[in-house]
């Protein structure tokens, strides 16, 4: 009993002191904190002539990349990041891009960082042309469509802000990579997987809708808005739970589905919705955009003692950051700010307790389990979200 008195009375004094610094916090801050998170990353990540970055710091000798499915490749000692974890620097960039009114500087650091090391990813060899989940100077590796799409989704942005047609042509090469892996087993759907055709995921699919609906925006061909819509109708039959209206994770060939949720299936069902609404301005999506808004607020976030506001439940940081772009989404339609408003919080609260001495987040929210190794994709996710969240004055 004591033992529970003593952590309750810590939580509870941890609280306090947020609240305290809270009230101190002005808006405008999260530029500069977005800013001095990428300088980090780039510090501590990075230093490789080809531009890639090192996926954990310090370095983690017993690191296994269980995300890929593949024993044998997660089992191996990667000197870089893999595909997934670097891209997310593509996303921070992007943010810090899309914030600057003066893109040149960030554009910069896109063109001759990013996209310097996403190169070494470009594979070639198997066709249509993709990017493989590591570097070409490695033995193949699998190829992953959500991983793709993710990409795809920032080549898009990239062009939307700054006109610059490779952004746009390489964000349709991409779109050509992620039409491939769609049949019409299980009444079409894009597989997870270009060489475990297995199961087609909520993450192959929702965000996979999300990037048609923006290249719609961006070249305005009928076509992207057709397919944004299909796979949209597609996900929503099949992977919605029709109790709390959030989104399983997959559905096997066999047609048993995955029960499992995670914030960023949802959140890009969430964009896809707000999108559809702002381009066909029906109704339907945005009462389902709002709707799904709900659900997942009540769903990966919880109260703690202590603290005004709901936390995020610990989750992999990242899917955080893609739910979060499925809220401002949502905010630019219906002028909502009262999600944005706790994802601030959020994130203030992590600017004060989540950060080592060399500046580094941790992911545990409940701030009981600190990690001494820090992710890459952690760090970028949370330089994406104070950076897409200063665009509107936070």
């Amino acid at each position: 009993m004591k033992q529970i008195n003593r952590i309750t009375t810590t939580l509870l004094l941890t609280g306090l002191c947020y609240l305290t610094a809270q009230a101190q916090i002005k808006k405008g801050q999260f530029s500069g904190r977005a800013q001095k998170t990428l300088d980090v990353v780039y510090d501590k990540y990075g230093g490789a002539e080809n531009k890639l970055l090192i996926e954990k710091y310090p370095f983690d000798e017993n690191f296994k990349a269980d995300y890929l499915n593949n024993n044998e490749q997660a089992g191996q000692q990667k000197k870089y990041a893999y595909l997934w974890p670097f891209s997310g620097s593509f996303s921070a960039v992007n943010a810090l891009m899309e914030l600057s009114k003066d893109k040149a500087d960030h554009q910069k650091v896109l063109d001759q960082k990013v996209l310097v090391g996403l190169r070494e990813y470009r594979d070639e060899q198997r066709t249509p042309v993709g990017y493989a989940s590591y570097i070409n100077s490695a033995p193949a590796s699998d190829r992953f469509y959500d991983d793709n799409i993710w990409l795809g989704i920032d080549f898009t942005d990239s062009y939307i802000q700054t006109k610059k047609a490779d952004y746009l042509k390489n964000a349709k090469e991409i779109w050509a990579f992620v039409k491939s892996g769609e049949d019409n087993k299980l009444g079409g759907g894009i597989y997870w997987c270009e060489q475990k055709k297995e199961s087609k995921n909520a993450c192959s699919n929702a965000p996979a809708a999300v990037f048609a609906l923006k290249l719609f925006e961006a070249t305005k061909e009928k076509n992207y808005l057709n397919e944004g819509r299909r796979l949209y109708e597609w996900t929503k039959t099949g992977l919605q739970d029709p109790d709390d209206k959030l989104y399983w994770d997959n559905i096997h060939l066999n047609g048993k589905v995955d029960k499992a949720k995670y914030s960023y299936n949802s959140g890009q069902m969430l964009q896809a919705a707000a999108l559809l609404y702002k381009l066909t301005k029906e109704k339907e999506y945005l009462m389902d955009a709002q709707q799904l808004a709900e659900a997942c607020l009540s769903y990966f976030f919880q109260t703690r003692d202590g603290i005004d506001f709901p936390i995020l439940k610990n989750s992999n940081v990242w899917f955080h950051a893609v739910m979060m772009r499925g809220y401002i989404s949502l905010f630019e339609q219906d002028g909502n700010r009262k999600y944005m408003d706790i994802f601030a919080k959020n994130l203030d609260l992590a600017w004060h307790k989540m950060r080592d001495q060399d500046g580094l987040f941790d992911a545990d929210w409940t701030l009981e389990k600190p990690k001494k190794s820090k992710w890459l994709l952690d760090q970028c996710a949370f330089v994406e979200m104070y950076g897409r969240l200063a665009k509107f004055g936070y």
